[in-house]
C-alpha cells in the first residue's frame, strides 16, 4: 500500500497527514483572501488623532450606560501572582506537557472512554470490527473525528442525558487496512460518508462518578451524515446560486461535511458549523466563467482532483458538472435532536464561509444574538442579530416561533481599530506604552433579509458568498478566528485566534495591535465586550486576554500574571466556561512539541491569567468538545495516531484500545474521585 507523501511546503506543527484530511493542507496554500481592504496597521494610524478619545471616552460611555468597559493595565504594573487559594473549579495540580499516547489527566481524577469510532449507536448495529467495516454498519454506528459536544438535559428521564456530537472529518488512511489514497473503492467512499455529520446519543450517568454509558438503541438515538437530507432555510433558500440538477428548487441538501465548533440554543437546539467543506469537491478548473472562478478560488475550491476522489462515486462532487454544489455546504446547520423524525435545516441567514462555533447570547431587548467565527488565515468574525425576540417557554407556539428566529435578522462582520501608535506594534509581541494590545471596533452590517448593505452585491450574494461580501467592506483581516464563546455572566466574549504563520510575510497582511505577532505559530485569546454589554451594540471594546507559546517566550502575554506560573500553551481553539466562570481552552497545532490538551485560566480576580494545565491528548490528537460541568468533564481526543507516515497497518497511536489495535477517535469523561 502507497504511503501518503509528505506534502510539498508543508510547514506546520500539524503532520501532513492530518493537514490533508481534515483541511485539505490549507496552510501549505496562499490563504485565499487576497482582498485590498484596509490592513489593520492602516486603520491604526488613521485613527492615531483620535488616540485620546478612544482610551478615554469609551469609559464613561460605558459607565453612563450602567455598564463596565474592560479594565485598562498600566504598563507599569506588577505582575499577577498566585497566592492562597485557586479559584473555585480550578482546584487540581496541572499535568506537565507530555507525548505520552494517553489522555493524561491530574492527580485525584479519574476517566473512562464514554464512546469510541464505530461503536454502535441504532438498533441492530453491528460491534466495530476494523477488519469488516460496511457503509451499512457505519450509519449505525458512532462517526469518526468528534468536535463540538452538547450535554443536554431530559427531564423526564431520571440518570439519562443527551449527548450531541458532530464529527467533522475522515482519515482514511489509518481508518482501513489495504487503503490506496488513489484508487478508494465505492465501499470506502461511502462508509466515509456515514462517517461524517452528527451523533444523537442517550447516555446514562453514574450520579456516584462521572461515568456515562451510551444506551444503545435508544427511540432518541440518530445518525445523520453525508446523505442525510437537509433542507435550506432563510433568506438565500431557493435561489439560483443553490440550484442543481438534483435539486432544482434550491431547498434540499444531502448531507454536511466538515462540521467543527457548534453551540446550544435557549429553545433546545444544536447548531454545528460546517468548516472546510472545500476539500471534497474537484474539479474547479472547469469553471471558465471569471467571476464564477472567482467565487470559486475566495472559497479555496480545488482545481484537480479531490483528496479523496469522491467526484468518481457522485456528480454532485464534481464542479465541472454541479457548479453550484459547494455553495449548499458552508453554512450552520440546527438540528432538534429531541425530535429524531425532524429534517435538519442549514441557515442561509448566518453567512456562508468555514464556520468555528455559532454561540448564541440574548441580547438587552431578548433578541438572539449569534457569534461565528471563519477558520481561515486572514479571515473574519461575523455576528448575526435575530429580528424577533426570543420567546420563553416549551409550549409549542413558542418552539415553532424560535425555531424561525434564525432566519430573519442581520449579519454583521467586525472591524477591529488598535489605540496604539502602530511603531508600537513590531511584529514581537512586544507590548505597547500603555500595556496591553487593546481598542475598539465596529459590526459593520452585511445583510438584514432580502436587503443588502454591501454595494454591487445582491442579498444572495451576500449570503452565499459571505467572504467576498465581507472584503467589500473592509472587516479586519484575524489569525484563523476559530472558537466564540460568551462568558455566561458578564457577557464578554472569547474568541481563540488559532494562528497565522502568514502574518507579516511578503506581500501578506502584517502585524497590527488583535494580530501583534508575525509568524504567528501560537495564536491567541480575544475579549470583547460589547458597547452597555448589549449583545446587539453596533460597537464594542476589546483586549487581548492571551498572547500563547511558551511563558520564557518574551513574545507571550497572560494577562499580566507571572508568567513563571503558567502551563505552556499553544494553538487555542475551542473554548468552553465552567459554572464558575473560569475560561476552559482546548488545543490544536502542537507547535510547542508536546501534546495538545485542556487548559483553564480565570479570566477575573487575581489570578486572572494563571494558566494551568488540566489534561493531555494521546498521540497526533487535538482536543476538541469541550464539556464542562460540575459533575464530569468531556472531552473528544480527534485524530488520535494522525502521524506523518502512519497508516492502519502502521498505526501512529494505539489509543484507546491499546496494542495491536487501530486508533479510535472518542469522548472520553473525566471527574474528580471522591475522598474516601
Amino acid at each position: 500500500m502507497p504511503d501518503l507523501p509528505l506534502l510539498p511546503g508543508h510547514n506546520t506543527a500539524r503532520s501532513a497527514l492530518t493537514c490533508r484530511y481534515r483541511c485539505g493542507d490549507a496552510c501549505s496554500h496562499d490563504a485565499p483572501n487576497r482582498s485590498l481592504n484596509p490592513y489593520f496597521g492602516d486603520i491604526v494610524q488613521r485613527a492615531l488623532s483620535r488616540r485620546g478619545v478612544l482610551k478615554g471616552s469609551a469609559a464613561v460611555v460605558a459607565l453612563a450606560a450602567g455598564g463596565t468597559a474592560l479594565a485598562a493595565s498600566p504598563a507599569t504594573a506588577a505582575p499577577a501572582t498566585a497566592g492562597g487559594r485557586p479559584p473555585r473549579g480550578l482546584d487540581f495540580e496541572p499535568v506537565a506537557p507530555n507525548t505520552a499516547d494517553a489522555v493524561t489527566i491530574p492527580d485525584g481524577y479519574a476517566q473512562q472512554v464514554v464512546i469510541r469510532w464505530g461503536d454502535p449507536v441504532l438498533a441492530g448495529a453491528p460491534r466495530f470490527d476494523a477488519r469488516k467495516q460496511s457503509a451499512r454498519a457505519q450509519a449505525r454506528q458512532f462517526g469518526y473525528n468528534a468536535d463540538y459536544m452538547a450535554l443536554l438535559d431530559l427531564p423526564r428521564r431520571r440518570d439519562q442525558k443527551l449527548l450531541v456530537v458532530n464529527h467533522e472529518y475522515t482519515s482514511e488512511q489509518v481508518m482501513f487496512y489495504g487503503y490506496d489514497p488513489d484508487n478508494p473503492t465505492r465501499e470506502q467512499v461511502e462508509i466515509a460518508w456515514a462517517a461524517h455529520g452528527l451523533t444523537v446519543l442517550v447516555v446514562r450517568e453514574d450520579r456516584r462518578s462521572g461515568q456515562l454509558w451510551p444506551v444503545v438503541g435508544d427511540v432518541l438515538n440518530r445518525r445523520i451524515t453525508a446523505t442525510t437530507p437537509f433542507t435550506l432555510t432563510g433568506p438565500a433558500a431557493g435561489s439560483e446560486l443553490l440550484r442543481t440538477s438534483a435539486d432544482p428548487t434550491g431547498r434540499t441538501v444531502l448531507g454536511t461535511l466538515n462540521n467543527c465548533g457548534g453551540g446550544t440554543t435557549p429553545w433546545g437546539t444544536v447548531l454545528s458549523g460546517e468548516e472546510n467543506f472545500n476539500q471534497y469537491f474537484a474539479n474547479a478548473a472547469a469553471v471558465t466563467d471569471p467571476t464564477a472562478k472567482a467565487r470559486l478560488a475566495r472559497y479555496g475550491l480545488p482545481t484537480g482532483a479531490g483528496e479523496r476522489k469522491w467526484e468518481r462515486f457522485d456528480d454532485r462532487f464534481d464542479i465541472g458538472k454541479e457548479p453550484n454544489e459547494p455553495n449548499r455546504h458552508g453554512w450552520v446547520v440546527e438540528i432538534d435532536p429531541h425530535d429524531p423524525h425532524s429534517t435538519p435545516r442549514k441557515r442561509t441567514a448566518l453567512g456562508r464561509f468555514k464556520h468555528e462555533a455559532a454561540e448564541p447570547r440574548i441580547t438587552a431587548d431578548g433578541r438572539v444574538a449569534l457569534y461565528m467565527g471563519d477558520d481561515e488565515r486572514f479571515d473574519y468574525l461575523y455576528k448575526y442579530v435575530s429580528k424577533h425576540a426570543y420567546k420563553k417557554g416549551h409550549s409549542r407556539a413558542a418552539r415553532e416561533h424560535n425555531m424561525r428566529l434564525l432566519d430573519e435578522g442581520t449579519l454583521y462582520v467586525a472591524k477591529f481599530t488598535g489605540d496604539s501608535p502602530a511603531a508600537e506594534i513590531d511584529g514581537t509581541g512586544k507590548l505597547p506604552a500603555d500595556g496591553e494590545f487593546d481598542g475598539s471596533g465596529e459590526w459593520i452590517p452585511l445583510a438584514s433579509g432580502s436587503v443588502s448593505h454591501v454595494p454591487g452585491m445582491s442579498a444572495d450574494e451576500v449570503y452565499v458568498f459571505t467572504r467576498l461580501a465581507a472584503d467589500k467592506v473592509g472587516a479586519t483581516k484575524m489569525d484563523r478566528p476559530e472558537d466564540v464563546e460568551p462568558h455566561p455572566y458578564s457577557g464578554r466574549v472569547y474568541v481563540a485566534l488559532t494562528n497565522n504563520k502568514d502574518r507579516g510575510a511578503a506581500g501578506k497582511a502584517g502585524p497590527d495591535e488583535a494580530n501583534p505577532r508575525s509568524g504567528n505559530k501560537h495564536g491567541h485569546i480575544l475579549e470583547l465586550e460589547e458597547t452597555r454589554s448589549n449583545a446587539a451594540a453596533k460597537t464594542f471594546r476589546w483586549k487581548l486576554m492571551l498572547v500563547c507559546g511558551d511563558p520564557e517566550d518574551p513574545s507571550t502575554y497572560f494577562a499580566g500574571f507571572d508568567k513563571n506560573q503558567v502551563s505552556p500553551i499553544s494553538c487555542p481553539d475551542n473554548v468552553a466556561f465552567d459554572e464558575y466562570g473560569n475560561l476552559w481552552i482546548a488545543t490544536d497545532g502542537a507547535a510547542l512539541g508536546f501534546n495538545d490538551g485542556l487548559f483553564a485560566v480565570p479570566v477575573k480576580g487575581s489570578q486572572r491569567g494563571h494558566v494551568k494545565q488540566f489534561l493531555t491528548m494521546p498521540k497526533g490528537a487535538e482536543c476538541c468538545g469541550p464539556i464542562i460541568t460540575r459533575d464530569r468533564i468531556l472531552v473528544a481526543p480527534q485524530h488520535p495516531g494522525e502521524t506523518d507516515g502512519a497508516t492502519a497497518e502502521k498505526p501512529g497511536s494505539v489509543w484507546p484500545d491499546g496494542p495491536g489495535s487501530i486508533p479510535r477517535p472518542s469522548v472520553v469523561t473525566v471527574w474528580k474521585e471522591r475522598r474516601r
